[in-house]
Order: C-alpha cells, then sequence, then structure tokens
C-alpha cells in the first residue's frame, strides 16, 4: 500500500525516520508550520523556518524517496504574541506562493484567546482570498467548543467546508465536523488523544468518507509510522482495503490536492534516489557514507 502522513514536523525528525517512512510505503509527506517548544521571539526566525520548509527539508525527504509538502501559517500559540504576530503576518504573503505549499496552516485555537481569533479570522481571509486549503489546529483543551468555534468562524467568513481540514479530532468532536461537511482528521499519537485502536472503532463506525489519518509526529513522543501502522490494524480488524486506502492515502490526496501543488504524479513519476545532489552545496551524506545512486523508490 501507499500512504500520505499529512501532518507530520519532519524538521523534528531523523534521517532514519524517512528512511523507515518510505520502507513502510510512504510516498509524501505534508508538513504544518507549528511552534517550536519554546516561543519564537523575532520574525526572522520565522522567516528562516518558512525558508526550511520549502528548502532544506524539501530537499531532506527527497533524498530518501518521499515528496514534502507544507502548509505556512501562524500558529494559535504564538498569535498571542501580537506585536510578533502582525510581523508574521506581513511575511506569509512571500511564502504562500512557493512550489509545495498546499494550504494555509495549522491554524486555529489553543487557549481560545481574542488575540489567537483575531488571526485564525486574518488568515482565514487569506486562504479565501488565495482560494488555498485551510489546515485547522483544534485545541488541546476544551476541545468540543474550540473545534465547534472553528467551524462556526470559517462559515462567517463564506468559506467552503470542503475546503478545510480539520485536524485532531475524537470521539466527541467527529460526528459534528463530519456532518457539517468538513475534512475530519484525526492524528495516531502513542497512548494518547486517538490511538490507533480507537481509529479503528472510529472507521467502523463512521465509514472512510472525508476521514484522514496522520502521525503529527514532533519533538515529542510521537511516530513516524502511525499511518502505515494503522493501516495494518484495520485490515486486520475487517475494514475493507478500498476504506483503508481512502483514510490513509486518498483522501489526504483530494483534500491538499485542492491548492493545486498535490498531484499523485508528483511521486508516480519521481525519479529515482541520488543522494549526490546538494541542496545549497550541503548533502544529507556525513564523512566517507556511500550515495545511493538512482535507487529506486519503492512503489507499493
Amino acid at each position: 500500500m501507499k500512504f500520505i502522513d499529512p501532518h507530520v514536523h519532519m524538521v523534528s525528525r531523523t534521517t532514519d525516520d524517512y528512511e523507515a517512512m518510505q520502507k513502510a510505503g510512504v510516498v509524501a509527506v505534508i508538513e504544518p508550520a507549528f511552534w517550536l517548544g519554546q516561543p519564537r521571539t523575532a520574525v526572522g526566525s520565522f522567516k528562516d523556518y518558512f525558508s526550511t520548509l520549502i528548502g532544506w527539508e524539501r530537499f531532506r525527504a527527497s533524498q530518501f524517496g518521499i515528496r514534502h509538502y507544507c502548509t505556512i501559517g501562524l500558529n494559535s500559540k504564538e498569535a498571542n504574541n501580537e506585536a510578533l504576530a502582525e510581523e508574521v503576518m506581513d511575511l506569509l504573503p512571500l511564502f504562500i506562493y512557493k512550489e509545495g505549499v498546499v494550504g494555509i496552516g495549522e491554524i486555529g485555537y489553543d487557549d481560545q484567546t481574542a488575540a489567537e481569533d483575531k488571526y485564525f479570522r486574518a488568515q482565514i481571509e487569506l486562504a479565501r482570498e488565495t482560494a488555498m486549503p485551510i489546515q485547522i489546529h483544534t485545541p488541546h483543551r476544551d476541545k468540543k467548543t474550540g473545534t465547534t468555534r472553528s467551524m462556526d468562524v470559517c462559515e462567517e467568513h463564506g468559506i467552503d467546508p470542503s475546503s478545510v481540514i480539520v485536524d485532531h479530532n475524537n470521539e466527541e468532536t467527529v460526528e459534528e465536523v463530519l456532518n457539517r461537511g468538513y475534512w475530519t482528521a484525526f492524528t495516531i499519537y502513542p497512548n494518547t488523544k486517538m490511538g490507533n485502536e480507537r481509529m479503528v472503532e472510529i472507521v467502523k463506525r463512521y465509514g472512510a468518507e472525508r476521514i484522514i489519518i496522520n502521525s503529527a509526529a514532533d519533538w515529542g513522543v510521537s511516530d513516524p509510522l502511525a499511518v502505515p501502522k494503522t493501516a495494518a490494524l484495520m485490515l486486520e480488524r475487517g475494514i475493507p482495503l478500498d476504506q483503508v486506502e481512502l483514510v490513509c492515502y486518498k483522501n489526504a490526496l483530494d483534500a491538499f490536492g485542492q491548492s493545486g501543488q498535490m498531484k499523485e504524479e508528483d511521486w508516480k513519476n519521481a525519479p529515482g534516489i541520488d543522494q549526490t545532489q546538494l541542496f545549497q552545496g550541503n548533502s544529507v551524506l556525513r564523512g566517507g557514507q556511500q550515495a545511493k545512486v538512482n535507487d529506486p523508490i519503492i512503489k507499493n
């Protein structure tokens, strides 16, 4: 099987993770812009981070046979520094049109403050003006209220639910998000939020239409193989293959493909791995490591 992980923070992961993901069948990843574990203090740090997402990280993924995309946005946690947030908002138009950017995200609410609401709405308007998909981060605290509020705000701004991916859902939010016509994404974290056992039960109950799973693997306790592992469990528990493919591959492609930046041909027609390539003079190899050249990409 082929897999897409449509929410994974690869800047936080090692090259071993890329190799393991590729061997497991992951052909593409989407990396949402997010915070780094501590607040940034200057707009230049955002500029360099966004540049990494569209530059080095995209190259690094290709060196291990994976196509890398990203969403660009001001995350909800750092929206509370309003002086800095204003500078970041001025920066966003410089990046959202770059190759490989498939949406505005991840944006939404954290503590559901007035500042978060202000910049969430501003970025929704940016997405509306540019016809870009929106990737929403739903809050970890008071999730149901925050999820409902996120959808209400999108609709206040005239956004079509079919262009919005609402992420980090659980049993408490899934029914409303599906009923309102949004793409309904679930993060599979080990032992928290939404484990793969619980995910299997959700797909059994609600089916596969507009449901997406991801790992959201980052610098915390997380698993970059969560998507293929959950797919294997779904098949083991009797969920039909076509439904597993929707949840683990096709729905993500359809949702983010609305950007015009993500097509199946991007990886189906990709050349073999060539680790002799450089990015601005830099290689993924160290010391005397042997470069893989014309190594065929696994096409499951």
